[in-house]
Parts: C-alpha cells; sequence; structure tokens
C-alpha cells in the first residue's frame, strides 16, 4: 500500500512516500540522491532498537553504508550539547557537503537532526524517515528544524528542507499506547483546522486507526501531510496561513514548559489539551458555538487522550504564569501573543489581538477544575 503526496516548492520541491515496507525500500527510494554510495544516520536508542537494524538492511541491499549516531530519547535531547554532539560526529565521520543525513526517528531527531543539515559544512541535505505518528503527520513535512531554549520551546533552529520523507507505517505498530494517542493529537489538528469532514471521519474511524487499521492509519497520514504540504507551499516562512498550523500550541507549548519538558506532558498531550483550549476561549470570544468545544472534547475523550489540565498530573503555574510562558512563544509579534481561533470545525483563523483577559478567565476556569 502506498501514497505519494507532493509538496511544491520552486526549486526545492519533494516527496513524501507513505505506506508499508519502506524501510525495506529505503536504498532504492533514497539512492537517486546520493553521490556517494554512503548516508549518515542519526537516531535514538529506543527506535535504534526497534527499526535501525531493518533501515540499515534496507540501505545495504542497494550497497549504501549507514553508519549510526544515537541518541537518548526524549524531548530533552532537542538542546545545544546533542545538537553539539550530532554537529561533532557529522565532521569527525568526514560528512561532505554533498552528502545525505537521515533523521530517523520521531520529532525529536527530525527537528535535532534537520537543524544539524542545516548547518554542518553550511547546509548539507537530509532525508526524513519519521517513526512516530506525530513525526509522519507533522513535524517531518515543512522544514522546521530546531532545538528548544530553557525559554521556550522550538526557539533556535533554522527552515531547511529535507529532500525526501519516507513514512512506513508499519513502523507505528511498535509505539506505546501514549505515544501513539500523543500523535493522534495532531492529526485531529489538521480536521479541526480546515477539514470539517476529516474531522468527521476521524470520529467514526479514530477507534479503528488506533487499534492499527492499516488503511485508516495510510489515510489519515496521507491526508495530513496533503493539508500541511499545502499550507507549507503557500506560506514557507510562517508570515501567514502557516501559523493555523498551531492550533492549540501556543496554549500546548506553555504547559510544555511549565511541565520541564518531561514525559508529565509529550508534546502532542499539550497539543491536544491546548486545542479543547483554544476552542473554548473561542466560545469565550462569541466566534463559535458551545457544541464546537465540547466535540473537541467529546473526540479526545473517546480516543483516551488528555484533554483537560485537570489531565496533567503534578502542580501547574497559575494563569498568569502560564500566560508569561506563552509569552515566550516564537509567535508573538509586537509584544502581541498569536492565538489560533476558531469559529467552528474546520474554521481556524489567526488572531493577534485577543483579549487577554478572556484567556485568562478560560485558564483560571480550566485551573479550577483540576
Amino acid at each position: 500500500m502506498r501514497e505519494t503526496v507532493e509538496v511544491a516548492l520552486p526549486g526545492r520541491d519533494y516527496r513524501i512516500e507513505i505506506g508499508t515496507g519502506l524501510l525495506a525500500e529505503a536504498g532504492a527510494l533514497i539512492a537517486p540522491h546520493l553521490h556517494r554510495r554512503k548516508v549518515f544516520i542519526v537516531t535514538d536508542e529506543t527506535v535504534a532498537a526497534a527499526h535501525l537494524a531493518a533501515l540499515q538492511a534496507g540501505l545495504a541491499a542497494e550497497g549504501i553504508a549507514g553508519p549510526a549516531l544515537t541518541l537518548p530519547p526524549g524531548e530533552g535531547t532537542k538542546c545545544w550539547a546533542m545538537l553539539e554532539r550530532t554537529v561533532e560526529w557529522l565532521i569527525a565521520e568526514k560528512a561532505e557537503r554533498d552528502d545525505l543525513l537521515v533523521a530517523f526517528g520521531g520529532g525529536v531527531i527530525g527537528d535535532l537532526a534537520g537543524f544539524a543539515a542545516a548547518v554542518v559544512r553550511r547546509g548539507m541535505d537530509f532525508v526524513q524517515v519519521p517513526t512516530s505518528l506525530l513525526a509522519q503527520v507533522d513535524s517531518s513535512v515543512g522544514g522546521k528544524t530546531g532545538i528548544n531554549s530553557p525559554l521556550g520551546k522550538n526557539l533556535i533552529g533554522a527552515f531547511h528542507q529535507p529532500k525526501l520523507v519516507l513514512a512506513d507505517v508499519d513502523v507505528l505498530g511498535t509505539l506505546s499506547a501514549r505515544e501513539f494517542r500523543s500523535g493522534y493529537g495532531e492529526v485531529a489538528k489538521y480536521g479541526l483546522l480546515g477539514d470539517a469532514d476529516f474531522f468527521g471521519w476521524l470520529e467514526t474511524n479514530g477507534p479503528a486507526l488506533a487499534a492499527g487499521d492499516v488503511a485508516a492509519r495510510v489515510r489519515a497520514v496521507r491526508r495530513s501531510c496533503e493539508m500541511k504540504a499545502g499550507i507549507v507551499a503557500r506560506d514557507e516562512k510562517e508570515r501567514g496561513d502557516r501559523a493555523l498550523l498551531n492550533l492549540g500550541h501556543t496554549f500546548g507549548h506553555a504547559l510544555e514548559a511549565a511541565t520541564g519538558y518531561s514525559q508529565r506532558l509529550l508534546h502532542g498531550e499539550g497539543v491536544a489539551v491546548g486545542m479543547v483550549l483554544a476552542f473554548q476561549l473561542s466560545q469565550e470570544l462569541g466566534l463559535c458555538s458551545q457544541e464546537a468545544p465540547s466535540r473537541v472534547r467529546a473526540h479526545l475523550d473517546a480516543m483516551g487522550m488528555k484533554k483537560d489540565l485537570a489531565d496533567i498530573p503534578g502542580e501547574l503555574p497559575d494563569a498568569d504564569g502560564l500566560i508569561a510562558l506563552m509569552g515566550q512563544d516564537k509567535k508573538v509579534r509586537d509584544g502581541q501573543i498569536t492565538f489560533i481561533l476558531a469559529r467552528g470545525i474546520g474554521e481556524a483563523f489567526v488572531a493577534r489581538d485577543v483579549d487577554m483577559g478572556a484567556v485568562r478567565k478560560v485558564l483560571k476556569a480550566a485551573l479550577a477544575d483540576r
């Protein structure tokens, strides 16, 4: 089973291949992008244990060597120290500007390795081979690379487009239920921001998708990638429409910072909680009916996902503390926090002059329910 999505960027267009058995075909798919039969793989310990041998075998089938750097798993890896380790490894391995790096892992590895590719020898090519649902539907597409600052998420980085994305849905079978649900937060986001019919399909098919239905997984990944590719083609550097992809992220990133980028709250979980808050804020501002946030919460609940601040373990800052963390978001302009709000399911828009009193009210209510 194979689907292809094109990312149309003049002079830098690339394909997203989605389907089964792609690791075994990795050598054949990557070979046209090589100037010599060697790539440099960056991965993490969890992915390496489960899938590295399969990827290297797929490369070896085409005579391609694939030395690998294995990093610790987790959001904490998106830091200066691990970026330095990756860059110095590539230099020590004599990676050349015309060589290709393979980012083999979830969103953390994709972001970190992509950033390393952007800066080593002033830029080398890379291929994304995402192994988490979140990475397959979102972070591997669009060229955003980077690391976190102690002051905020993704504040250090570069736009650097991959040459190819290989999304093998077979590898999703090794994800924990929690990791899969975390990624599903980004899938639901696409329906909520711009495709009400897709969200309706997810309400019906989400449980089968989570249970392992391959056809449903391929369809969900393909539709998510189609939507992201279309937005990226219109607005590569996030000056307009691309900000829509941050539905739920303004709240979610603040919650991730508040929980120390730890296992207390995974990225997709923060996005899910953030999307509920965004719809509740939209309702508070009179932009959408009460039915919309209720429908979002009901679907996330049906999928067994975090949806409320009460679902996040441990202490959280008060409303003003969370707003202060939002102030470090990379989308802040002229000191104003950017929010993605909605007039209904599939009707999101960018808002840059939001009543912070309403934001405070929504957060206080959510914190009071903890």
